[in-house]
């Protein structure tokens, strides 16, 4: 699965420069062009990884990764604060309220990449084994096992449990669910996805009494062993 990379900048060439760079090494992009739109489509959509830019004109870069680390959401989110500022003040503020890498601008896209991927892979994105209370996922074999137990799924299935086990208690909303497992330029109805959820649900939870998928109304979907 493609991993998303939201990408918060103002400057409208510079977004297209790095979604057109982003989408060519194979990964989904969404795009802000302000705090407050970067911060709802966080908030919406989940992403991987966050490229952020430290100067926005309605808010400071510094200001938005402080929210984004401080929501329960996106706090394990990988951001890579984008800034000409590069002083070892400046690092270490960017540092200090949570981002996780630090890129001076002008870059080469080659460094950028390699950041992204390194980061990734520290979030555990794209890694093959996933685990989360007694289920567990090979991504490459595509076997999945609950309590030791085979569990059998139709690959929407899997591509929902994997974006499950990826983030495990997160809330993922329906139109998330349908731009990460179905591709933002499908159309799909909103309760295509309840109903493959009725189905992970019952294959899933086949002579289990512990439901581990959880339904938070007018919200969406989380995998979740404490409800």
């Amino acid at each position: 699965m493609k991993a998303l990379i939201l990408i918060i900048e103002d400057e409208h060439a510079q977004a297209q420069i790095l979604q057109y760079n982003l989408e060519a090494e194979g990964y989904q992009t969404k795009h802000g062009a302000t705090a407050e739109e970067g911060l709802l489509l966080a908030k919406e959509y989940n992403p991987d990884l966050i490229l952020l830019d430290w100067m926005l004109p309605d808010m400071s870069g510094i200001e938005v990764c402080r929210q984004i680390k401080s929501h329960p959401d996106t706090e394990s989110t990988p951001v890579i604060m984008l800034t000409a500022r590069g002083t070892e003040d400046d690092k270490i503020r960017g540092l200090d309220v949570g981002a996780n890498d630090y890129v001076v601008k002008p870059h080469s896209i080659k460094e950028l990449l390699a950041r992204i991927k390194s980061n990734l892979r520290n979030a555990g994105i794209g890694k093959v084994e996933l685990a989360y209370a007694d289920v567990l996922m090979n991504t490459e074999t595509h076997r999945v096992t609950r309590n030791g137990k085979n569990i059998k799924l139709g690959p929407t299935e899997f591509r929902i449990l994997r974006t499950f086990l990826e983030r495990p208690q997160k809330v993922w909303s329906r139109s998330a669910l349908l731009d990460r497992v179905w591709g933002a330029d499908i159309y799909v109805d909103d309760r295509t996805v309840d109903v493959h959820i009725g189905r992970l649900r019952r294959a899933l939870n086949k002579d289990f009494e512990k439901d581990l998928i959880r339904t938070i109304r007018s919200a969406g979907y989380a995998l979740d062993k404490d409800d």
